[in-house]
Order: C-alpha cells, then structure tokens, then sequence
C-alpha cells in the first residue's frame, strides 16, 4: 500500500512559535569558516602549558557533547514531535549541532598541533567522567519518554555545555582568543533559543499531566539534575584544580542549571546560582558591548564577519509567557 504523505503548510500554523523559531534560528545561521581564528595565534604563544591544557580538553569535551546531539538528540526528539513545523525546526538545530562540532576542530587545527589534537581526541574518547555524562544522556535518548528526553535535552544544552563554555569567556573577559570566543558567542546564541524552545515544548506536554503525574515526574527530574551536577563537580576539579578556577566554574555551572530547571518552567534549586554571583570576568566576557539579543526580533545586526551579537543575562533564558522572572 502506497504511503501518503502531508505537505508541510507554512501558512497553517498548529503552534506560532514553530516558525518564530525557524524564523530566529535561519537569522542567525553561521559557519565557521568565517571567522579569522588565526588571528588569536599571538595570544595562544602566550599561554601557559597548564591553561593551553584546560582549553584543548573543554573544546574536546563540547566536540563530544555536539556530537551527542547532532547523531542521537535530535533524532530522538524528532520521534515525539507534536506538528510539522517542529520537525522542521528540529532538523534546523540537528544541522547546526553538527557545524558546533565542527568548529572546534576549527579551533584545533589552528591551534594545535596534529599529534596534539590526537591526544585530546585520545582524553574526550576514553575520559570516565566525560564519557558518564554523554552516556547518562544518551541513555535517556534511547530508552526514556518523550518528556524526559526533552528534559535531558535542556539539561545538556543549558548545564552540561557550560563547565567548557566557561574557559573561552574567561579569557574573553580578559581579552585573550577574541575569534575563538567569537565562535562560543555564536553557539551561546544557538543553544540559548534550542534550550529554551525545547523547553516550551516540554511545558506544553507536562501542562498534560495529572497533578499526581507532575508530582512524580518532577522528582525524577530534580534526581537527574543532582546526579549530573554531582558528576560535573568531578568534571569540573579534574579540568579546573591545575588553574585555580574550579570554585568560580562551579559557581556558573550551578547558575546555569538553575537556567536550565527555568526553561523548564521549574523552579531554581541552587541559591547562589544568580548572575550577581559569577565571576563578573565572564559575565563581561557574554556582554562585551551594547547590542541586544532579542529572541522574536525580526531586525537584527545579522551575521557578518567579526560582528556578533553580544549575549545579555536575559539570552539564556527565554519563557514564551510573561511569568519569566522568578
């Protein structure tokens, strides 16, 4: 029997936020290849064995992580879309989990060596830590609920990214690897609508639930949130200890979760996990000028060589309802 299929119609919207989606994600398409990271050779000379480490392993590590949600992520998630449009806004974020991915070979190959860029790829494959937390993820990729893999989507995108997003706005806070942060800017710019537009289409099928289903589903939640920080702590002092960082990481990483559990439209859990407690280098180096990033604006700067859009404390997170400050 002959199989039909449904054109996909633009025109006939089931949800409005698919295609402001769409429409904000194809504004701010990317690539690599545009940014001139050789200009960032001057002040990598300069860089100590010890911080030329940390920063080989965090790119490693976030390779790692994008390639876990370009090959299995989204292709998971697209098995539990609720219309159309959302699988196309998802084969939008599957693209460009993989041009994330690429680019930190970018950066590899314009910083390091090929015998140095085999020994980190040798650490991101066969590193327990790292490797817990891209196995706990695609675990429940494989094998959980619609919902929990939404949630282990966030959790990933807006937690676990960030103990290696730290380095590169470290130094951009101290005006060090500009290009190379250039790059981490665009990719904050990316995760922060994948985050938040999986998280709205969390919202949407936990709303469903009973009270006593919320209840429960809740607790599994805060459980896997506490089971992954635990293991990003050790993360974070086997990356962080040899430079002194590992408190200040920590700190960020418990402000992003708390992101994370908000694009959930949960509550935060960590009390020091607010803006005014991170390390205000890295707060300066997400904000680094005046422009703004507006999630719906259809006007923007645009991608231009060596222009972005800085990211504001208000970009990692964006709820599609007006009870957003909590």
């Amino acid at each position: 029997m002959t199989k039909s299929y449904t054109a996909i119609n633009w025109n006939a919207l089931e949800d409005e936020i698919d295609k402001a989606t769409w429409e904000k994600l194809t504004e701010q398409f990317w690539l690599d290849t545009r940014i001139p990271l050789s200009n960032d050779l001057s002040d990598w000379r300069e860089f100590n064995e010890d911080d030329k480490d940390v920063v080989g392993k965090v790119f490693g590590g976030l390779t790692l992580l994008d390639t876990l949600q370009s090959q299995d992520g989204m292709s998971s998630l697209k098995k539990d879309v609720r219309t159309q449009h959302e699988e196309a806004v998802m084969n939008n974020i599957e693209f460009m989990e993989s041009v994330h991915a690429k680019s930190y070979s970018s950066i590899f190959s314009t910083l390091n060596t090929p015998k140095e860029i085999e020994e980190i790829f040798d650490w991101t494959n066969s590193n327990e830590i790292l490797q817990y937390k891209a196995n706990r993820i695609n675990e429940i990729y494989q094998n959980g609920s619609p919902l929990q893999k939404k949630v282990a989507s966030v959790f990933l995108e807006t937690f676990l990214f960030y103990s290696g997003f730290y380095t590169p706005l470290y130094w951009l806070g101290h005006n060090k690897l500009a290009n190379v942060a250039e790059i981490i800017k665009l990719i904050l710019r990316d995760e922060s609508v994948h985050g938040t537009y999986i998280g709205y289409k969390f919202q949407l099928g936990f709303n469903e639930l009973s009270d006593d289903e919320q209840e429960e589903f809740t607790s599994w939640m805060y459980d896997l949130l506490y089971e992954l920080y635990e293991n990003e702590e050790k993360y974070t002092h086997l990356l962080y200890d040899k430079v002194g960082w590992t408190d200040d990481v920590l700190v960020f990483l418990r402000y992003n979760a708390n992101k994370a559990l908000m694009n959930l439209g949960m509550d935060p859990l960590f009390a020091d996990g607010y803006a005014q407690n991170v390390n205000p280098v890295v707060m300066n180096g997400i904000s680094t000028s005046t422009s703004n990033h507006d999630f719906f604006s259809q006007v923007g700067n645009g991608y231009l060589l060596g222009d972005v859009e800085a990211m504001e404390d208000s970009d990692y997170l964006f709820n599609f309802d007006d009870n957003s400050d909590k």
